[in-house]
């Protein structure tokens, strides 16, 4: 729980705690145990590279809230713009261009509510 505290913030990990229901707690579970508490925390990534990895798979899959999500927690986590942009670019390349454009879209509303200017 402390990774994913970490990874995603506690308002967010408090929100999904909080949604969670006897039918979801199963999910929340193992998401935990899994996500967080294995893959996560392996020595074998930085955080960067793995926060760089979920944005390019949340954008290759068209989970737009979750891209969202991360995009938040990494600039609160200390990824940088440049970096997030250098993602996108990168992505629009493998994923398509259409998918990058809603990510750019995405980022660039989510960093301007973060940091108070455009991406």
């Amino acid at each position: 729980m402390a990774t994913r505290r970490s990874v995603l913030g506690d308002a967010h990990v408090d929100r999904a705690v909080a949604r969670t229901t006897a039918f979801t707690s199963g999910f929340q579970d193992f998401i935990t145990r899994y996500a967080w508490g294995e893959i996560w925390t392996r020595p074998g990534l930085s955080r960067e590279t793995r926060r760089c990895l979920t944005l390019t798979a949340m954008i290759a899959t068209g989970r737009h809230d979750e891209f969202a999500l991360h995009v938040r927690a990494g600039l609160q986590d200390g990824l940088t713009p440049e970096v997030i942009e250098e993602v996108l670019l990168q992505s629009a390349v493998y994923c398509g261009v259409p998918a990058a454009n809603t990510a750019f879209g995405i980022a660039d509303r989510i960093i301007a509510e973060e940091t108070g200017s455009a991406g």
